[in-house]
């Protein structure tokens, strides 16, 4: 969850991404959810009625989410695009040419609450994300990992 003091910083796609589950949830899960429950309890006797038991968990399910979803919607902002393609900031897409294995990697920056490493979406908060930030092109980084050991890429491109 959120800091309470500090809004958490998140791309407008995470954002956008979250507005739309929102959304879907309201829109969609929610209204199917109460037909459901209208249907069970059209068949009578709700002491030993399965489908309806069914659907009040489900229905408990959905609006768990939905509270979910409400309190991170109040406790981030939208990061605020930068044109600066010289150095990289919160919300930067980096490639990035690993020192050891020589591969190109390319990495969006995200904050904590939109992260995904599968997806190279990584937070500012992890240490490469940290080691990176306010670094230019060319710049040669030395990231400390939380165990004590170190790797070095080098910034190839900002996008």
């Amino acid at each position: 969850m959120p800091n309470i003091n500090k809004k958490e910083v998140v791309t407008k796609e995470y954002y956008d991404e979250l507005q739309a589950q929102y959304r879907h949830l309201l829109d969609v899960e929610r209204p199917q959810v109460l037909q459901e429950l209208a249907e069970a309890r059209s068949q009578g006797d709700l002491s030993e009625n399965a489908d309806y038991d069914a659907a009040r968990n489900k229905q408990a399910e959905i609006e768990a989410k939905i509270r979910e979803i409400e309190y991170t919607l109040s406790n981030i902002e939208v990061a605020r695009e930068k044109t600066s393609k010289n150095k990289i900031n919160a919300t930067s897409t980096v490639v990035l040419l690993d020192c050891e294995d020589n591969e190109e990697y390319t990495y969006q920056l995200v904050g904590s609450i939109g992260s995904d490493p599968n997806s190279f979406k990584i937070t500012t908060e992890s240490p490469l994300g940290a080691a990176l930030l306010g670094k230019e092109v060319g710049d040669e980084v030395e990231v400390i990992c939380g165990d004590g050991s170190s790797y070095k890429v080098i910034i190839k491109a900002i996008k």
